[in-house]
């Protein structure tokens, strides 16, 4: 038997995923928060910058979470 039972929805699941990210893509200008929330650190000095996004990085992994949590239920 095949290793690969289904190709038609892998590629259904990977065509999505790919037109998401597109979207991603082309809104990611227009979302200026994204990146400027609450918690996130930045340090400005005269030459010097330092800018950590804790905050963007834990909303993004809850997310991310969330997206695999539901693809992986059956």
């Amino acid at each position: 038997m095949s290793d690969f039972p289904n190709p038609g929805k892998a590629l259904i699941v990977v065509g999505i995923t790919i037109a998401a990210i597109g979207v991603l893509v082309l809104v990611a200008g227009k979302i200026t928060w994204v990146g400027r929330l609450p918690g996130d650190i930045l340090i400005r000095r005269e030459k010097f910058t330092f800018y950590f996004p804790l905050a963007t990085s834990i909303l993004l992994s809850i997310l991310l979470t969330l997206i695999f949590y539901l693809m992986g239920k059956k």
